[in-house]
């Protein structure tokens, strides 16, 4: 089965190696027919404490890494964090 990938904003950073990350999606409503906004908070694994209060991440599912923590980070403002850790190892 695929992981799932999700797109939100940081909203704290106060964590050590953890963000919390807001992520907003659209549904419609289904009586109205109007698109209402729905979110939820996730908390991500930030190995390098890279990313900050107001960037747009890129999260993806993982095994549980704490109780609450599921979720990592593997972009942070359309740039990948993978790249340059393999490009300083090799």
């Amino acid at each position: 089965m695929p992981k799932r990938v999700l797109t939100g904003r940081v909203v704290s950073d106060k964590m050590d190696k953890t963000i919390t990350v807001l992520v907003e999606r659209r549904i419609m409503h289904p009586l109205y027919k109007k698109f209402i906004r729905r979110s939820k908070k996730y908390a991500a694994h930030d190995e390098a404490n890279t990313c900050k209060e107001g960037d747009l991440v890129r999260i993806e599912e993982c095994a549980p890494i704490s109780k609450r923590k599921t979720w990592i980070v593997t972009e942070r403002n359309g740039a990948s964090l993978n790249a340059p850790a393999e490009t300083a190892s090799a």
